[in-house]
């Protein structure tokens, strides 16, 4: 019988908190601030909570985010080190060097508590990826893996989640400054949609460009053949995120689910949270599944995390 241990993640998985606790998974909490005032990443625990997110946006209200400190990590950490061992993933590095301060964390409650065991992995995921990601390992935890054993699986298999997204509304990038008025108005009118991933070291990469959404969906699934374990047989997990445009995401769902019948489970949609949407804004689908290695970009060009 494997030795317990408690599993953990931050709220940047974008999965609902009511899932996370159905998997016995803690959660450390991200925040963001407008004006001064700081609000949680929320989780859905409150349904008021991303609608006011969004409200913020149409006001033309730029959302701040900052990595969580090790003064928190060592206080959430301590609680679980109770209980038992601890293998926390994290939020990627190549979005937020909170990681770091994970590590930092973990190494002075070893001293603390010299009987217990705890692991910090750098998931080098983002959102519903990085949830995925955790959720697998969660699987292996409660099939009776050990600590160790689901441990070597993700620094294994993290490089092997694919996230494939695109976004159909610009304003956002011109508003936060990841992109001229100029571009942002002709892409408007163009219908242009950035067709964007994650690289081997979890920063996001836009490769390509396609006119309308119906295109965009299209190269997401030509992408997911590519890369996906067993191309067109995929019978993984495959999950879908978005920013406040959920009839995109239910489209690119049923585009999936008909070229990819053999998936084991039925595709799960969830919100993009705040802390991921303070820096995409709203209209960005991310489709998630595994494959095969990340590939890295020459340039190594990254979108700033928190």
């Amino acid at each position: 019988m494997a030795n317990h241990f408690t599993l953990s993640c931050e709220s940047t998985v974008d999965l609902p908190y009511a899932y996370v606790c159905s998997r016995n998974i803690p959660v450390l909490f991200y925040s963001y601030s407008v004006d001064g005032q700081e609000y949680p990443d929320d989780m859905g625990r409150n349904p008021e909570a991303l609608p006011q997110f969004y409200r913020f946006l149409e006001e033309g209200k730029i959302p701040s985010t900052s990595q969580i400190n090790v003064f928190k990590y060592k206080e959430f950490f301590a609680k679980l080190l109770q209980e038992g061992d601890l293998l926390h993933i994290s939020f990627g590095s190549g979005m937020t060097p909170s990681v770091s301060n994970a590590a930092m964390a973990a190494e002075e409650l070893r001293q603390d508590y010299p009987n217990r065991k705890i692991l910090v992995i750098d998931s080098l995921c983002s959102s519903s990826g990085y949830g995925l990601l955790v959720d697998e390992a969660a699987d292996l935890r409660d099939q009776g893996h050990s600590m160790e054993e689901v441990a070597q699986w993700v620094m294994a298999n993290r490089q092997k989640v694919h996230h494939q997204f695109f976004s159909t509304d610009l304003k956002y990038y011109r508003r936060s400054g990841r992109m001229s008025g100029a571009a942002a108005t002709v892409g408007a009118i163009l219908s242009i949609c950035p067709i964007m991933r994650l690289d081997d070291g979890g920063h996001i990469i836009a490769y390509d460009k396609v006119r309308g959404k119906k295109k965009a969906i299209q190269r997401t699934i030509q992408e997911m053949e590519e890369h996906a374990q067993n191309g067109l047989q995929y019978s993984g997990k495959c999950w879908i995120c978005h920013s406040n445009c959920l009839a995109e995401a239910e489209e690119t769902k049923e585009a999936v689910r008909q070229h990819f019948p053999n998936l084991r489970e039925e595709i799960r949609i969830c919100d993009i949270g705040t802390i991921i949407a303070s820096h995409c804004g709203p209209g960005t689908v991310a489709v998630f599944f595994l494959g095969d290695d990340r590939a890295p970009y020459p340039s190594k060009e990254a979108a700033k995390g928190c």
